[in-house]
């Protein structure tokens, strides 16, 4: 298996491992667990970060160690306090002597009517999905001015595509988007490149928990939820955890080393 990042510190927010539902344990719980996995496979040291440290422990032990690497660590981390985030990027660096990827995705949703929309709720998205990914990569940069770095931000296809049910959740991840592209321009002279990926509907626990609450307000079954998202994806069927984690994969890879500033849309055409 090909190792093309063997030996690079990887520090991946939201990286707990999910409550797995039903039979399909095909694939990964969720996207942190599968980011770290591909991330693993390539070579990298990961540093799996959740807000529940038993669960980014068990996303460690699902992790293969590879010949000459130190072991891979779980911390405990709330992407909202920058306290947390500056004691794990010191523990990382302080236990591995460097910061070479980071990885943005911790994230949280809910949904409601626009007009029902609470400040509590919108507050709840906004520090976690944007507040968050800009303490954390404003933490990293330190670590990475000297040699260079990857920053790779979890956005959404609600970025590209907005959804009325979802507007405090799309207004966080227009953030993510405009905050990547800002951040390129700005970290470029350090060799630091910033992207993002924008998944489409992912086949996740809290996919499971959306499909109730859309289900709800439309009057459908949840599974009738699932398959309209379905239906409305040209390639037909769901993103799985595996995609985004892939198109993460291809950004911290040495041949895209020229390429910034860029959003990739996982999302099987959903967001055509």
């Amino acid at each position: 298996m090909s190792t093309p990042i063997l030996g690079k510190v990887a520090f991946i927010t939201g990286a707990g491992f999910g409550k797995v539902t039903g039979n399909d344990t095909t694939h990964a719980p969720n996207m942190g667990t599968a980011i770290a996995q591909r991330l693993a496979e390539m070579g990298a040291v990961v540093v799996a970060t959740d807000i529940n440290e038993e669960a980014a422990k068990t996303t460690i032990t699902t992790l293969k160690n590879y010949p000459g690497n130190p072991p891979h660590m779980a911390l405990k981390l709330d992407v909202t306090k920058r306290a947390e985030i500056d004691a794990a990027l010191k523990k990382t660096v302080d236990t591995y002597g460097r910061l070479d990827i980071m990885c943005n995705n911790a994230g949280v949703s809910s949904m409601a009517p626009f007009e029902e929309l609470s400040e509590e709720e919108w507050d709840f998205n906004v520090n976690v999905n944007m507040k968050g990914v800009f303490l954390c990569m404003q933490a990293a940069v330190p670590y990475m001015k000297e040699k260079g770095g990857r920053i790779v931000n979890t956005c959404s296809m609600a970025a590209i595509k907005p959804d009325p049910t979802l507007a405090h959740y799309t207004a966080s991840k227009f953030g993510v988007l405009g905050l990547t592209k800002a951040a390129a321009i700005g970290l470029a002279q350090y060799n630091i490149t910033v992207n993002c990926v924008c998944p489409g509907w992912v086949k996740t626990p809290m996919q499971d928990r959306e499909i109730v609450w859309e289900g709800q307000m439309r009057g459908m079954t949840p599974e009738a939820v699932r398959q309209s998202y379905i239906d409305h994806t040209p390639l037909g069927r769901l993103c799985y955890p595996e995609d985004v984690a892939n198109a993460i994969a291809f950004f911290v890879m040495p041949e895209a080393d020229f390429i910034t500033g860029e959003a990739m849309n996982v999302s099987g055409g959903a967001n055509l």
